[in-house]
């Protein structure tokens, strides 16, 4: 009976993962799809019509098909908590897709894996935290890694560089702001996105009309395939809005550590499925500095997990909250969602 129990805790942990990596996956390719070959140059929209997707899928979720109990956020509090982070998650989740829209998805997805060393060091630069020699040791092969992977990337562009980069910090500042703002709220992901999507609707769709609004009229009215192309866009937004879902699932089916090492092997997956789709070119010590972050990503989470698990010696200054189980291992917004709502 025991043994029984263990299989399928086991094959439930796999079968979520799977999902996961398939959901993520497919997401970015998408997206990297719609910006390469189906010439729709506008990132700015795609993510509008992601978060429109979202802030309906999380509405029939919660109150129509009541599959998730709605936590209930005071109406001051939205506007005052949620509304900030709602702004940061809007420019989190544009730079992805910006930097999709210029270089290839495994030098964008290898620069996102630098939001660890960014969320470390604003802590220690702006909140003057405290962290373990170990944690900035196990941040030397992620940058290391990154330097090297922009150093002898093929399809450099410094616009796509630039904003994966600060979507880097956009990720970093969200999770550390969670930690204040939404103090007292247990989100979970599919919340989340309930109260923030719609005021990242809100703040994104007037920038999307001025800036876009033009372009994407013009697409529409000379794009040989628009009812296929629009039907790969606004399926690309009800990927994402599952995507949080599928985090939402796998993040109840596994152990932390696990979910650290998943996350960073979902990484390679990307980078792989990406190549053989797109064929960009990799270069051999592009391709090794890609494993070196990721290998320090790893490695990273596991220090994490390790020093959360041991108490701190006498006089040792306090160090910032460190995850005492799986739930709070996450950012209040998954990091890489990324890349995804």
């Amino acid at each position: 009976m025991e043994e029984s129990l263990f299989q399928w805790a086991v094959f439930r942990s796999l079968l979520a993962i799977l999902q996961w990596w398939a959901f993520n996956v497919t997401v970015i390719i998408t997206n990297k799809w719609i910006f390469q070959k189906l010439d729709f140059k506008f990132p700015l929209t795609v993510s509008c019509i992601h978060f429109i997707c979202s802030s309906i899928g999380a509405y029939l979720v919660i109150k129509v098909l009541k599959l998730k109990p709605l936590i209930v956020v005071d109406p001051e509090d939205r506007w005052r908590r949620i509304f900030p982070m709602s702004f940061v998650f809007c420019i989190n989740i544009v730079l992805g897709n910006v930097s999709l829209r210029y270089i290839p998805v495994s030098f964008m997805q290898t620069i996102k894996s630098f939001t660890p060393a960014t969320t470390v060091f604003l802590q220690w630069l702006i909140w003057r935290k405290y962290f373990d020699w170990r944690i900035w040791a196990s941040l030397v092969p992620i940058v290391g890694g990154i330097l090297l992977t922009s150093v002898t990337e093929l399809s450099f562009n410094m616009l796509g560089f630039c904003a994966a980069l600060f979507g880097c910090l956009a990720t970093s500042t969200k999770t550390i702001l969670a930690e204040s703002l939404l103090h007292g709220y247990k989100f979970d992901s599919i919340n989340t996105v309930y109260y923030m999507a719609p005021f990242a609707t809100m703040i994104l769709g007037i920038p999307a009309l001025l800036l876009e609004g033009n372009g994407v009229m013009e697409w529409l009215q000379t794009h040989p395939t628009l009812g296929s192309s629009l039907l790969i866009i606004f399926t690309s937004g009800v990927l994402a809005f599952c995507l949080n879902f599928s985090i939402f699932y796998v993040i109840h089916s596994t152990t932390a550590v696990t979910f650290n090492v998943a996350g960073n092997l979902k990484v390679a997956v990307a980078v792989l499925v990406s190549w053989l789709i797109f064929r960009n070119p990799i270069a051999g010590m592009n391709a090794v500095g890609c494993a070196v972050t990721l290998i320090g990503c790893t490695f990273y989470g596991y220090v994490r997990h390790m020093l959360s698990q041991q108490p701190p010696p006498p006089g040792t200054p306090r160090t910032p909250r460190t995850p005492k189980n799986r739930m709070e291992l996450l950012p209040l917004v998954n990091d890489k969602l990324d890349d995804k709502v």
